[in-house]
């Protein structure tokens, strides 16, 4: 594999399609575009092929991990048609692994996540149960000083009062009230175009899998531990 990376003229189309975001600029600047999403193919690339040396991932190449970046304005009151950054995903294979793996890069803007953005409500239930019956494997997990040192804590959205059948004097309440379930890692400017870029970001991947090993476990078993998949 080539050592891809993040070069600057990646973040410098970024900055362009900002300032001139509309139909007519891109048109005009497609082949400027296509030279560099060929770099980010690149990328997303070769850090699938470090991804699949410590995880299995379903996504079939980097190629299709990337996301479009034409906007879908049909709901939206801001109606420009271009994103302003890269980003991609990867799927993990099989029902045996849940979870994803994200990565947004821009300009000011560049993190990479993981977890669970929308988990379906029986999943979300599952993991409650989990949480209301023994919360301590995942505490010990947010609590460790590789979960601090990477991502700080548990991010994602959370309901303000009690989940429906749930007791709002659980210990473990604090968890209970997430919706989602997300790992975040930012990165600054200068981070994302160093050699070592993609050896962070793929580091940082590696570190989220205590967390996605352990959801993984809950969502492929019941409360008896026995496989339900």
């Amino acid at each position: 594999m080539t050592k891809a990376k993040i070069i600057p003229s990646n973040l410098a189309f970024l900055k362009l399609v900002g300032k001139n975001n509309n139909r007519e600029w891109f048109n005009a600047n497609k082949h400027r575009y296509l030279k560099e999403h060929e770099s980010l193919v690149q990328f997303a690339e070769e850090l699938l092929f470090e991804m699949n040396k410590h995880d299995v991932i379903e996504t079939a190449s980097g190629k299709k991990s990337l996301h479009r970046i034409y906007r879908d304005t049909r709901f939206s009151k801001e109606k420009i048609p271009y994103k302003t950054n890269w980003s991609g995903s990867y799927r993990r294979a099989s029902k045996l692994r849940r979870g994803g793996y994200y990565f947004h890069i821009e300009p000011g803007n560049t993190f990479v996540a993981g977890g669970f953005w929308g988990p379906e409500p029986d999943d979300l239930k599952r993991i409650r149960d989990e949480f209301a019956s023994d919360a301590k494997p995942f505490q010990k997990i947010l609590k460790s000083k590789s979960f601090r040192d990477t991502f700080g804590e548990l991010v994602g959205e959370q309901i303000k009062t009690t989940p429906k059948g749930f007791d709002a004097n659980d210990p473990a309440i604090d968890l209970l009230r997430y919706k989602q379930f997300l790992l975040i890692k930012e990165f600054s400017d200068k981070e994302v175009l160093s050699d070592i870029f993609l050896k962070k970001v793929n580091q940082t991947f590696k570190s989220m899998r205590p967390f996605l090993n352990y959801m993984s476990d809950v969502l492929t078993t019941d409360l008896n531990g026995e496989m339900v998949v």
